[in-house]
């Protein structure tokens, strides 16, 4: 390889320059001390781990499973995986590795990698952090991840203007099988509703049992009072429908309770993760960002593969993304060199105080410190940090 090439990252791999990164890691620290005083315990998670306890989540682990990059453990000739999401490792801790009697709470910051840009998300290296309750299968806990969310969000600064999703697998699931839909159906309704291409849905419906029901979850799927006017009796009275439903608008209302002021969609033919999630779903945007700052949902029965199937609902989010745009000036403070004790002690007492000072070396002088801004000077005896 020319040397003129040796620099160059592969595509979706990217540097994090020093101003951005101080962003980045203040807002790793605010977040995960947010976390921590609402109960959350942070725990680490390997790098890389055995392809099985990667590939836990059953049904929806073929996207998962093409994330995924693998290698051949030296040591023990078994295929390794190096982990796309860590939601399947939390879930690994929760079933046999940390058994907590009752709900437990967790949270989590790492960097995971993808063999493919995911969604409008270019970087295939996300620096994933979120929380995960386990043990409780009630609205409360879903209200309180999304709440969690929403101050871990306003947290980052960011609180105008973001706009909450939610949606409920539930509606299509209980709908598909009341029908008895094929895989092949049940995909070809999910990519319609995804691209809302409702006169195509009218077309491909009217041949289907409940096909008049389907194409109301898509056409009235931002609007439940629409949807349940739409919706034919025999449907509305299925448990699993009625329970979905009713889920999903309890929810809406306790969060539009907890926070007046935002703005709240409905979508309940947003099928994204649809094999993954089993229940509510929740993703919070800003304006003029397609993807997601944060996104999750329920998830039960994720331990099963572990030997111990619980309810479980949390949430994710790159810090990639939602740091995007944020630039921090580090202040540098420049000193003299010198080791007399009155200008070691200045130079320690500034650090105290936060600054980052660097001390000049051999016969550097203050144009050997890129983007220096301030310098400490003895004025009348006196150190002094002033700004360059």
């Amino acid at each position: 390889m020319p040397i003129s090439e040796t620099w160059l990252l592969p595509d979706g791999v990217a540097d994090v320059l020093p101003e951005q990164a101080q962003v980045i890691e203040q807002l790793r620290r605010k977040a995960l001390d947010f976390l921590a005083s609402r109960g959350y315990q942070l725990v680490y998670t390997p790098f890389i781990e055995y392809i099985e306890s990667l590939s836990s989540l059953s049904e929806s682990n073929q996207d998962l499973d093409l994330a995924t990059f693998k290698v051949i453990d030296q040591l023990s000739g078994r295929l390794l995986g190096v982990r796309a999401d860590m939601t399947p490792q939390v879930a690994r801790i929760d079933a046999h590795v940390h058994q907590v009697q009752g709900v437990a709470r967790y949270c989590y910051a790492g960097t995971v990698l993808h063999t493919k840009p995911q969604g409008f998300n270019t970087t295939r290296a996300p620096l994933q952090l979120g929380a995960e309750l386990f043990g409780s299968d009630s609205i409360d806990a879903d209200v309180e991840m999304i709440d969690v969310m929403l101050n871990l969000i306003k947290t980052a600064g960011m609180v105008d203007g973001i706009h909450l999703d939610l949606g409920h697998v539930g509606l299509f699931r209980s709908l598909v099988k009341l029908a008895g839909l094929n895989k092949s159906t049940e995909r070809q309704l999910s990519d319609l509703y995804q691209r809302k291409a409702l006169p195509e849905l009218a077309e491909f419906t009217q041949e289907l049992k409940y096909g008049t029901d389907f194409y109301a979850l898509g056409r009235y799927a931002s609007d439940l009072d629409a949807l349940q006017t739409h919706i034919s009796t025999e449907i509305f009275a299925d448990e699993a429908f009625k329970h979905a439903f009713d889920v999903l608008k309890t929810t809406y209302t306790e969060i539009q309770a907890r926070w007046p002021n935002l703005n709240i969609g409905i979508d309940v033919v947003e099928l994204r993760s649809y094999h993954y999630h089993t229940g509510l779903m929740y993703a919070v945007y800003a304006p003029n960002r397609a993807a997601p700052l944060a996104q999750g949902g329920r998830y039960d029965g994720i331990g099963e593969h572990f030997g111990r199937a619980r309810p479980a609902t949390g949430f994710s989010c790159d810090l990639y993304v939602l740091s995007a745009g944020q630039h921090q000036q580090i202040e540098k403070v420049v000193a003299p060199k010198g080791t007399a004790p009155d200008l070691l002690e200045a130079i320690a007492e500034t650090r105290n105080q936060g600054l980052s000072v660097i001390q000049l070396l051999g016969n550097d002088d203050l144009n050997s410190v890129p983007n220096a801004t301030h310098q400490l000077v003895n004025v009348a005896g006196e150190w002094k940090v002033e700004t360059i």
